[in-house]
C-alpha cells in the first residue's frame, strides 16, 4: 500500500428509467440514486438532507415501492421503474396527492413536502383506504419540522377519497 494513495472510481454508464423515461448517466460506484437524480437529471425535487436514510425528504419510489433515496446506490436501480415528485402529475394536472396537499394547505416551507407525496403515494398503493392513524403510521417515516401534520394526514385522507372514487 503506497502512503497517500487515494481511490479513484471510474465514471460507469447507467440505464435507468425515470418517470417512465430512459436515461443513460453517468455515474462513479458509490453515487447514490439521489446523487444521479439531482445531478445528472436535474431533478431538484427530490431533496437533500440527512444523507443517513432518517428524515424521508429523499423519498421516492422504485418498482412501486417508496426508497430513501439518499441510501440507495444508483447502481442498484438498473432495470427499475424509477418515480420521483416530478413523475407525478399528469401533464398540467398534478396527482390527487399533489392537489390535496395544496386545497388542504398542508405545504408550509414545502421543503419535506416531496418526500412525504412520494411515501404517501407509496403507502396508499398498499393501503388504498386508510385511517387517519394508519396514515400517520405510514407517514412516520418522513420528518416535517414545520408543522403538527395535521394538515398533511388531512390532505392524505382526502386523496385516498378521490382516488379510491375513481
Amino acid at each position: 500500500m503506497r502512503r497517500g494513495a487515494v481511490t479513484v472510481s471510474k465514471m460507469k454508464e447507467l440505464n435507468l428509467k425515470v418517470n417512465g423515461e430512459q436515461w443513460e448517466v453517468q455515474a462513479k460506484d458509490f453515487d447514490t440514486l439521489l446523487d444521479v437524480l439531482r445531478r445528472e437529471l436535474a431533478l431538484t425535487g427530490t431533496k437533500s438532507n440527512c444523507l443517513e436514510g432518517e428524515c424521508g425528504v429523499c423519498a421516492v419510489l422504485v418498482n412501486g415501492r417508496v426508497v430513501n433515496s439518499c441510501i440507495l446506490l444508483a447502481a442498484q436501480c438498473e432495470g427499475a421503474e424509477i418515480t420521483t415528485i416530478e413523475g407525478m402529475a399528469d401533464g398540467e394536472k398534478l396527482h390527487a396527492l399533489q392537489q390535496s396537499f395544496l386545497d388542504r394547505g398542508a405545504v408550509q416551507c414545502g421543503y419535506c413536502i416531496p418526500g412525504m407525496i412520494m411515501s404517501a403515494a407509496g403507502f396508499l398503493k398498499e393501503n388504498p383506504s386508510p385511517t387517519p392513524d394508519e396514515i400517520r403510521e405510514g407517514l412516520c417515516g418522513t420528518l416535517c419540522r414545520c408543522t403538527g401534520y395535521t394538515k398533511i394526514v388531512e390532505a392524505v385522507h382526502e386523496a385516498a377519497q378521490n382516488m379510491s372514487a375513481k
